[in-house]
């Protein structure tokens, strides 16, 4: 994964986040996630890859453009799997709310699960609790184990997880357990990245989305946390699908190994709205804007931070970067 595929992904991302930012707040989620995706697809086949998309908007019957399966770059560089989300956060830009991002995941071929789009069961942390916990225990199992590796008593760690009602009796464990409770409205990725920051939130656990799971543990390969998942196949005709995609257990417990299969990993993503990860989408006088991204490199586990301003009229870009 050389270093200049890393900024033409991130060339890509940039582009779908300054679309889908003008849809901030203006209640039209399928607009903006459209917007983004017809960004992302109209530079991709410029980049130097024999691509192959392997997590996208669907399957080829439900979506025009980055379906799975589909080929992408000019096939003149190496074979790589891509996972894209064009716009990670629709409702969230609809709704002009925090922590929207345009991302994307690059790994040699072969390398990246095939998630279908169900729900996982999850479980984020960072570098400290990395092959220390498992999915398989109860939560309050696992909280009592992170608290004794990280020595840090209940009442101070804080858990992660969405808002939704399928997640009411895992919420009421948690909160009988002691611990503080982050609860998010949107952002399954950028949860799961917050959780291996180590800052705030020690935790990310919950169900959302597989693809997203798939993109999330591409993070937290490249920051030394890890990503535990399950899917959760509704049904017979979801049961099929993840075994027609290759996955013969579809309830097994999937590691880190399993969603990314290869140490060098690359995941790019700038900001649309706000978050704590990234700063959004700043449109400014005289037709520019400015972007704010992040490039992540699994094999020297590096982060770079990329701000980019950019001139509408004259189509050019003054970039600054930082490595930390």
């Amino acid at each position: 994964m050389e270093r200049h595929i890393a900024l033409e992904l991130v060339r890509i991302t940039e582009a779908a986040a300054l679309e889908a930012a003008r849809w901030t707040g203006r209640g039209d989620k399928n607009s903006a996630d459209e917007a983004a995706t017809l960004a992302i697809r109209s530079k991709f086949n410029s980049v130097a890859i024999d691509g192959t998309v392997v997590i996208g908007e669907g399957e080829m019957d439900e979506a025009p453009m980055l379906y799975i399966g589909e080929k992408i770059g000019n096939r003149r560089g190496p074979g790589v799997d891509i996972a894209v989300d064009p716009l990670e956060g629709t409702e969230t830009v609809a709704n002009g709310l925090n922590n929207a991002i345009s991302v994307i995941a690059a790994a040699p071929q072969g390398s990246l699960l095939h998630a279908p789009d169900i729900y996982m069961e999850k479980l984020a942390v960072g570098p400290a609790l990395a092959g220390q916990l498992s999915l398989d225990d109860p939560i309050e199992t696992t909280l009592a184990k992170a608290s004794l590796i990280l020595d840090k008593p209940l009442a101070d760690m804080t858990v992660s997880i969405l808002d939704r009602e399928r997640h009411a009796a895992l919420i009421d464990a948690l909160r009988k357990s002691g611990v503080r409770i982050k609860l998010l409205s949107h952002g399954d990725v950028m949860g799961a990245i917050e959780a291996a920051m180590e800052k705030e939130v020690d935790m990310y656990v919950g169900s959302g989305g597989a693809p997203e799971g798939v993109l999330a543990a591409a993070a937290l390969k490249c920051l030394g946390g890890e990503m535990q998942g399950r899917l959760l196949p509704n049904g017979l005709d979801e049961y099929n699908r993840c075994v027609r995609m290759g996955l013969a257990k579809p309830d097994q417990l999937l590691r880190m190994e399993d969603m990314i299969g290869h140490d060098n990993v690359l995941f790019v993503a700038t900001g649309v709205t706000s978050g704590d990860f990234l700063h959004g989408v700043r449109y400014l006088p005289k037709h520019k804007a400015e972007t704010h991204s992040v490039i992540m490199h699994s094999e020297n586990r590096t982060i770079s931070y990329i701000e980019t301003t950019h001139h509408f009229t004259e189509q050019i870009n003054s970039v600054r970067g930082a490595a930390i």
